[in-house]
């Protein structure tokens, strides 16, 4: 039988929705919390551990109580035994975590599953190190670290590969984290904190993230000016985050927010930094709307890397033809060959965006590109 620890950080990814960029540190989550944000690292967990029920009679957990991990394998059905050197504070902190994983260390587990961001990530790696075979669920803001499965789904195969006894590598991988503050003022710094061991089959878990600092500026300028060239008037653009769609903002004029969702309409920035409600009233206003989005430089994914803004009910109400995808061809053919992703949370939305999408590459230039 295998034991396994698990520690979900419930906090992770607070902040995505309501554009705060992250949620490390408690006036951080007061602030979500304070602008109705919805605690997610369960749901993201969930979707990792459910597909597993099935083995269940084949692994015991070892977890924090509560929302740490206990509330969840209890739901679900699974065997438990709850950390008794570990009571969490609530609402939990880093330093819960850094005392579940050195409790864990202890307790001759074969592998530790975490839910959360790059900060959890960090607070694993700190106490754990190469010790433990890890693998991350991903359920936070910032995920540029290379711990963490593609998707929740993701991490259910690789486990499942784990669980059954097939084959299953343990390599190292970075751990990275993003300095919050300067992301939040547009400055992207992110810094190596250390490496894990990190179970991988196949394509399942994701590569570290990569910056896309390369000669591309002409590139983004002639696809900038393609883009602003087909914006209709009467219809509401929702811009999202990134260098490769900041180059649209900076064609029309704007400084526009390199980290966040910004709507222009005829020309003008009707609002700035949007937060996945604002977004939702937007589109209540609006019927006409395009939204442009981009994929993330080394991992492909389009949903669920630092636009949370974009939540399922946001790429819902807007539909996928309606959503334009911009890339240049370095960044495609980084991918080597791996899907672009859907991570949205909800696993039928994401099944919907299966097949390929027309990708923006230039001025009048597109590419067909699968999606997964």
């Amino acid at each position: 039988m295998l034991r396994l620890g698990l520690i979900i950080n419930p906090w992770a990814g607070l902040g995505g929705s309501v554009a705060l960029k992250g949620s490390d540190g408690a006036a951080t989550v007061s602030e979500a919390l304070a602008r109705g944000a919805e605690k997610k690292a369960a749901l993201r967990t969930r979707l990792a551990l459910e597909p597993l029920t099935e083995f269940a009679p084949h692994c015991l957990w070892l977890t924090p109580s509560g929302e740490m991990g206990a509330d969840l394998l209890q739901e679900l059905g699974f065997r438990y035994q709850v950390l008794d050197d570990v009571t969490p504070s609530c609402p939990s902190t880093a330093e819960d975590t850094h005392k579940a994983a050195e409790s864990l260390l202890k307790q001759d587990i074969d592998a530790l599953v975490f839910a959360g961001g790059d900060g959890t990530a960090r607070d694993i790696c700190r106490i754990v190190e190469d010790r433990l075979p890890v693998l991350g669920i991903p359920a936070g803001v910032k995920i540029h670290s290379g711990v963490f499965g593609i998707t929740p789904r993701a991490c259910s195969e690789v486990l499942t590969h784990f669980l059954t006894g097939r084959l299953v590598d343990v390599r190292e991988a970075e751990v990275r984290d993003l300095d919050e503050d300067g992301y939040r003022a547009q400055q992207v710094r992110a810094k190596h904190f250390g490496d894990m061991r990190v179970l991988q089959v196949g394509q399942f878990v994701q590569a570290v993230k990569q910056g896309g600092v390369e000669s591309e500026e002409l590139v983004l300028a002639d696809m900038a000016a393609d883009y602003v060239q087909s914006m209709q008037d009467d219809v509401l653009y929702l811009i999202g985050s990134g260098k490769t769609t900041q180059s649209v903002m900076v064609e029309l004029g704007f400084t526009g927010t390199l980290l966040g969702v910004d709507a222009v309409i005829n020309g003008e920035l009707l609002a700035s930094d949007l937060t996945e409600q604002q977004i939702l009233q937007l589109l209540q206003q609006f019927p006409k709307r395009r939204a442009l989005i981009s994929a993330m430089g080394g991992q492909g994914h389009i949903f669920g890397r630092g636009n949370q803004q974009f939540s399922a009910e946001v790429i819902a109400q807007i539909g996928k033809a309606q959503f334009d995808v911009m890339a240049t061809k370095t960044k495609l053919t980084s991918l080597q060959g791996r899907p672009l992703i859907v991570d949205s949370s909800d696993p039928q939305l994401d099944q919907a965006w299966r097949g390929s999408i027309e990708v923006i590459t230039g001025f009048q230039d597109r590419v067909i590109y699968p999606v997964a």
